[in-house]
């Protein structure tokens, strides 16, 4: 018998110590000030989250943004499946940028709910979200064409009504304004809507060839030139994005030592078609188009048959050469995506809803385990102590299974803390009536956890039932509760028939208990 009890409290308390030590990451990570994780070294502090409980958005604060679709300017065979192929693509590129725990699901035809916890930078979300992401490799047209057509634009013009209104600058009105360099033309920024314009007019696209567009470069930043860059590039697309296969992002260019960039691995079939293509093309210029933005246009000094290239960021952010790195890995957007509804949850608001749901967990648990002490007396504190135990273990497995927890996960704690008293009130009272039968204590426990398990059993798997078909058509907040709820009546479970038998039989046997106060 000793042997027996032996082996049931080492479960007990291996299980206890286990809880526990999961539950130390949690404590660790939430006792950290910002200033702290700040300090600490990256991979520690992101292996330290990784272990505690993940918050959900109304929890850690966020982002709850609602996409649609536009499936307008798609074929009927393309628009079949888009809104699946955009929810994947924008999945994986959340998954690469880091986003710890995020909802991503899809609402109707047409839309794509996405939550993500901790993220309140409301650009970089939409950048993440939303970009098309058409990756284009197009020849920029060389110098001697480039001044050809722009002579033909400026021809064009001075015989308009615009050479009357500026005839200082008849003879060259396009030139005067897109400055050229031999590499690109160089547009001030309060004249980039009247380049527009002008290119626009029919008598200008006459005079550019079929096979030639105008594309702008990067939109300046406040602190840079005011000055923007115009590029003229043949529209045939040499390669496109689904020739690359890995983007990463890093520092020094050909041109800046510090200088950010983008660097490109293409698939080994397109490496071979790159090669062709910058060997036919030494001396010329190959521009790298992001979205009709032509981001870089490096001179291909030799044949590159390794199928590697870069992207120059200019005076980029590391975190926005990041940005795109992963927007390239994980693929464009079937169609385009607006933003119809965007919600930011403070993590003021999260702290309230943590300290309101703990404080509820605290007063609701108290209440119970002094019910429990004063009702069943010194049985009512082995109740007491399962209940404790059962909240360790419910909080160290969602630790340890990554799950996250929500305001209804909270909810769902409460609610378990009751399916586990009321297990252990089925218990007793059925002692109690076995005592009463006039059957002795040892048979009376026997006889109570025997008879009560059957209905104990039953409860919690009905309500196990309902909380599955919650998880599996629920949405995010509902998933929440039904996690928390399902492994509540596990554990409970456990708890109850387990743990406070060891104890039960233990004091019985050890102490030769002649009376139990129950």
């Amino acid at each position: 018998m000793k042997q027996g009890f032996t082996w049931k409290f080492l479960i007990i308390i291996i299980v206890l110590i286990l809880a526990i030590w999961q539950l130390s990451y949690t404590f660790k990570f939430m006792g950290l000030t910002d200033q702290q994780k700040a300090k600490m070294d990256p991979v520690k502090l992101s292996r330290l989250e990784n272990r505690a409980i993940h918050l959900g958005l109304d929890l850690s604060g966020g982002m709850h943004i609602v996409l649609e679709v536009d499936k307008s300017k798609l074929r009927p065979e393309e628009a079949k499946g888009a809104t699946d192929r955009a929810l994947e693509v924008i999945r994986n590129r959340i998954d690469q940028y880091g986003v710890s725990e995020p909802t991503i699901q899809k609402q109707g035809k047409d839309r794509i709910l996405v939550e993500l916890p901790g993220v309140v930078d409301k650009s970089r979300a939409r950048e993440l979200i939303g970009k098309t992401a058409m990756l284009e490799f197009k020849l920029v047209v060389n110098n001697s064409k480039t001044q050809e057509i722009i002579k033909k634009i400026d021809d064009v013009l001075s015989k308009s009504e615009l050479a009357k209104e500026d005839s200082a600058n008849a003879d060259n009105i396009f030139s005067s304004i897109a400055i050229y360099n031999g590499y690109s033309l160089k547009v001030l920024k309060s004249d980039v809507p009247l380049i527009e314009k002008l290119l626009q007019r029919d008598d200008v696209k006459a005079a550019i060839p079929s096979d030639v567009q105008f594309l702008w470069g990067p939109n300046p930043k406040a602190t840079d030139t005011q000055e923007r860059d115009l590029y003229m590039v043949y529209k045939k697309t040499l390669l496109t994005g689904a020739a690359i296969v890995d983007a990463r992002a890093g520092i020094g260019t050909s041109n800046n030592p510090m200088g950010v960039k983008v660097d490109l691995t293409m698939t080994r079939k397109a490496a071979g078609k790159w090669a062709a293509i910058t060997g036919a093309n030494i001396g010329e210029n190959i521009a790298i188009v992001l979205d009709n933005i032509v981001q870089s246009a490096p001179r291909v000094m030799s044949r590159i048959p390794n199928g590697r290239s870069e992207i120059e960021m200019g005076n980029s952010t590391m975190d926005e050469a990041k940005a795109l790195s992963v927007i390239l890995r994980a693929g464009a957007l079937p169609a385009p995506v607006k933003i119809i509804e965007e919600r930011v949850v403070g993590p003021t608001m999260g702290l309230d809803s943590i300290r309101q749901g703990i404080n509820a967990i605290l007063i609701g648990g108290l209440l119970v385990l002094l019910f429990m002490a004063v009702y069943y007396n010194l049985s009512g504190l082995v109740a007491d102590f399962a209940l404790v135990f059962n909240v360790l273990i419910l909080l160290a497995t969602l630790s340890l299974f990554r799950a996250t927890l929500t305001l209804p996960g909270l909810a769902g704690i409460v609610l378990t803390i009751g399916t586990a008293v009321d297990a252990n009130v089925l218990i007793f009272e059925r002692i109690r009536e076995e005592i009463r039968a006039g059957k002795t204590y040892r048979t009376a426990i026997d006889s109570g956890y025997e008879k009560a398990f059957t209905t104990i059993l039953d409860a919690n798997a009905t309500t196990l039932l309902a909380a599955i078909i919650l998880y599996w058509f629920g949405s995010g907040e509902i998933k929440g509760f039904a996690v928390t709820l399902s492994i509540g009546i596990v554990v409970s479970f456990f708890t109850a028939i387990f743990v406070t038998r060891v104890f039960f039989d233990w004091a019985v046997t050890k102490f030769n208990i002649k009376k139990i106060k129950i």
